[in-house]
């Protein structure tokens, strides 16, 4: 089995800055691409970013230049810092990763359960 775990959501104010984890545990023999994604109700689930194992990133327009993603490989971490917030950043945050488990050789899309983060004054 495999987990993402997610922390580091809330309530702030425009302009202002949040950081969000998301830790891979379980029988994970490698991690290819880590990412985030975000949801606001009635839209459909859009990518924010995404890294490779190599570190290659691949951020949505919306967010360059304020959010930026990094990876601990050891760790099976990744993380968004996000600066400069804007209200229509407001949305469920879900980090995502495709992982090969232990003894396997496929490769699976994995789910975090998704942090809420609200921009509101």
């Amino acid at each position: 089995q495999v987990q993402l775990v997610e922390s580091g959501g809330g309530l702030v104010q425009p302009g202002g800055s949040l950081r969000l984890s998301c830790a891979a545990s379980g029988s994970i023999f490698s991690i290819n691409a880590m990412g985030w994604y975000r949801q606001t109700p009635g839209k459909q689930r859009e990518l924010v970013v995404a890294i490779t194992s190599g570190g290659t990133t691949n951020y949505a327009d919306s967010v360059k230049g304020r959010f930026t993603i990094s990876r601990d490989n050891a760790k099976n971490t990744v993380y968004l810092q996000m600066n400069s917030l804007k209200p229509e950043d407001t949305a469920v945050y879900y980090c995502n990763a495709l992982i090969v488990q232990l003894g396997s050789t496929g490769i699976g899309h994995y789910w975090g359960q998704g942090t809420q983060v609200t921009v509101s004054s």
